[in-house]
C-alpha cells in the first residue's frame, strides 16, 4: 500500500478470489479473462503479484502472505521454476509450525496440481515463479 501526497491510497495488483491458472510460460501467467508478468502468488483472498524470481530468494519474508492466511491453507504448492528447487528446512519447519503441507514442484506441475485441488475445492495456495 502507498500513500501519494493527494491522499489517494494505493494497493498491489490484484485478483480478489481463486481462479484456476489458464496458462503459463514466456514470463507470464493467464488467469480469469487477465495475464501478469512475473512471479505469482494464489492466495485464498486472492491472486497477486510476487517478487521471488527464483528459488534462492524464498526466506519466510517472501512467504509471509501465505504465513497471514494459514488458517485458510492446508497445501502450499511451490513452482521453482523449470526445475525442482526443494525447499530448505527453515522454511519447512514455518509451514509445518502453521500446519501447513508444502511441496515444491517445477512451475508447470505445480500450476496443474493447483488447478486440481481448487477444482476440488480443497485449501491450497501455491506461489509460481514466471518460467520463460
Amino acid at each position: 500500500m502507498v500513500n501519494d501526497d493527494s491522499g489517494l491510497v494505493f494497493t498491489a495488483p490484484h485478483f480478489p478470489g481463486r481462479a484456476p491458472i489458464d496458462a503459463y510460460g514466456d514470463g507470464r501467467f493467464k488467469f480469469a479473462e487477465m495475464a501478469h508478468t512475473g512471479s505469482l502468488l494464489c492466495l485464498p483472498s486472492g491472486i497477486a503479484p510476487w517478487p521471488c524470481s527464483a528459488p534462492e530468494n524464498f526466506d519466510a519474508e517472501a512467504f509471509a502472505g501465505v504465513i497471514a492466511e494459514a488458517g485458510e491453507i492446508d497445501i502450499l504448492l511451490v513452482g521453482t521454476g523449470n526445475d525442482l528447487r526443494p525447499l530448505g528446512p527453515e522454511l519447512k519447519a514455518l509451514f509445518r509450525s502453521h500446519a501447513i503441507s508444502a511441496d515444491a514442484m517445477s512451475t508447470g506441475a505445480a500450476v496443474r496440481t493447483y488447478n486440481v485441488l481448487l477444482a476440488e475445492n480443497r485449501a491450497v495456495a501455491a506461489a509460481l515463479i514466471a518460467v520463460k
